[in-house]
């Protein structure tokens, strides 16, 4: 049985619900191991989607969903560099998260090669990766992302959380 195709478009603010979901199942699925239980098991789609709606629109960056037969599966985020984050005048990919239970289904893939391609006028592209997220790094390195030596921390439930960075 052939699937239905995977349709990349731009995140709109209906959508919010779905990508919190995805986001928080993401957390929990690719940090168990790295990010504290306590912290990942407080995690609320519903809070999440809370601020997504309050964000719509400020102009953080594009947000683009990957949907297959109506139902979203995917979310990456993507802008300029954040200053501070990334050389400037660069780009930068905030955020890539697909539905656990859609994992290898060939959606990060699609929705990182739809923003490599609109990214194609920064001369570099850049992305940060939690330290122990082998599957991510591995992903990122698959597709010509490279470590380049950076590396910072931020608290996650009171915890120091490593994370590198990534260019292409």
């Amino acid at each position: 049985m052939t699937r239905p195709p995977l349709h990349i478009r731009s995140m709109q603010l209906t959508d919010c619900d779905r990508v919190s979901q995805i986001r928080v199942r993401g957390w929990q699925h690719a940090y168990r191991d790295i990010v504290s239980d306590a912290y990942l098991d407080k995690l609320n789609a519903e809070e999440d989607a809370e601020l997504r709606r309050a964000r719509f629109g400020r102009g953080d960056g594009v947000q683009l969903v990957a949907e297959r037969d109506g139902e979203v599966l995917g979310w990456a985020a993507y802008g300029p560099g954040r200053e501070g984050e990334v050389p400037e005048g660069n780009g930068e990919l905030y955020a890539l998260y697909v539905d656990p239970e859609h994992l290898g289904g060939g959606i990060g893939h699609a929705l990182l090669t739809e923003v490599t391609e609109r990214c194609a006028s920064y001369p570099r592209l850049y992305l940060w990766v939690l330290t122990g997220n082998t599957r991510a790094r591995r992903f990122y390195e698959r597709a010509g992302f490279r470590p380049d030596g950076t590396a910072q921390s931020f608290e996650a439930g009171g915890e120091e959380v490593f994370e590198v960075r990534y260019v292409k």
